[in-house]
């Protein structure tokens, strides 16, 4: 069961997961936090997959607990839980912090609780780098991350340790994996990569927060999908940090590199730094590598010529995208 399969991780994720000869139950509730026409281009290629024979979709909501339990109950026993349903956005959290811990809390336990009931042994938990605020870099995942600094840290922080309590009560076995700001093609709109690209290409100007020396440890969301797919391995309860593991890259960096890849010069609308923002990441995956056997094979160059590559061939219609 793979659930925010609409999503820009999970759909690439469920790809993988059909390439390898799984069969994959996707569920999505295709909320409108982001443009649903970018959802569904990437449900769309799920169900042309040579393999959509072994891929189910079922429009449901994580929230939704007697839903949830009908389909663990048609549909099950399943090997594992991938839940990547998520609300996401640290900002948006400021503005409606309830449906993140509805989704993202409430959510997870609802999936825990069917699981139980239904006798699924396993849990992959998608969490984020934004839990380590404040800690010392490179990010380790036995750093005390006990002071989120919104409500979308908040609530994923909750789902952990529900999670957690699963595991220590009922031996579900719990991989946490928290990415580490994961980018590519049919990437999330409200996200720097999508808006730099389309604003470049666009001429129009890029809204940057800050003086853009904020940096980020970026991770090409090909290899997060393969690092979520390792995860489903039985390892007990574990936090693992999915991430790039080098040098983080700077706004200002991201932009130079697009300005040369478009052939255009960025023109720059710089706004305060966002006080519920990171200043840096950096995933320390020295653990993803030992119980995963996972290393990122993708560079930051590589990933964002892909990135400015299926932007340019899906110009068209991505550029009608609400941002």
């Amino acid at each position: 069961l793979l659930t925010g399969v609409g999503g820009f991780i999970a759909a690439r994720t469920a790809e993988l997961l059909l390439k390898e000869g799984h069969e994959v139950v996707g569920i999505d509730n295709l909320n409108d936090y982001y443009d649903v026409r970018l959802k569904q281009w990437r449900l769309d290629r799920l169900k042309a997959h040579e393999s959509s024979e072994r891929f189910a979709f079922l429009c449901l909501d994580v929230e939704n607990l007697a839903e949830l339990n009908d389909l663990f109950k048609r549909c099950g026993p399943f090997e594992a839980v991938l839940n990547l349903a998520a609300r996401a956005g640290v900002r948006y959290s400021m503005a409606n912090p309830h449906v993140y811990l509805s989704t993202n809390a409430t959510g997870t336990l609802n999936l825990l609780e069917c699981m139980r009931e239904t006798g699924c042994p396993k849990m992959v938990l998608a969490s984020t780098s934004s839990l380590y605020a404040g800690q010392k870099m490179p990010f380790s995942e036995d750093l005390p991350v006990n002071e989120p600094l919104s409500p979308y840290a908040a609530s994923k922080k909750a789902a952990e340790l529900m999670a957690f309590s699963y595991h220590k009560l009922y031996e579900t076995d719990v991989s946490v994996v928290r990415y580490f700001t994961v980018f590519g093609p049919a990437g999330r709109p409200d996200m720097s990569i999508f808006r730099f690209i389309r604003w470049i290409s666009e001429g129009q100007p890029i809204e940057l927060f800050g003086d853009g020396t904020q940096s980020r440890d970026f991770t090409y969301v090909d290899d997060i999908a393969r690092g979520t797919i390792a995860a489903t391995r039985s390892i007990g309860y574990e936090i693992i940090n999915l991430g790039g593991g080098n040098s983080p890259v700077s706004l200002n960096e991201v932009i130079n590199l697009l300005e040369n890849l478009l052939g255009k010069k960025a023109k720059l609308e710089r706004k305060p730094f966002h006080k519920a923002d990171i200043k840096e990441t950096w995933a320390e995956i020295e653990k993803a590598s030992r119980l995963l056997d996972w290393r990122p094979e993708i560079s930051f160059e590589e990933g964002l010529q892909l990135s400015v590559n299926w932007y340019l061939e899906n110009r068209d219609w991505v550029s009608g995208l609400k941002l």
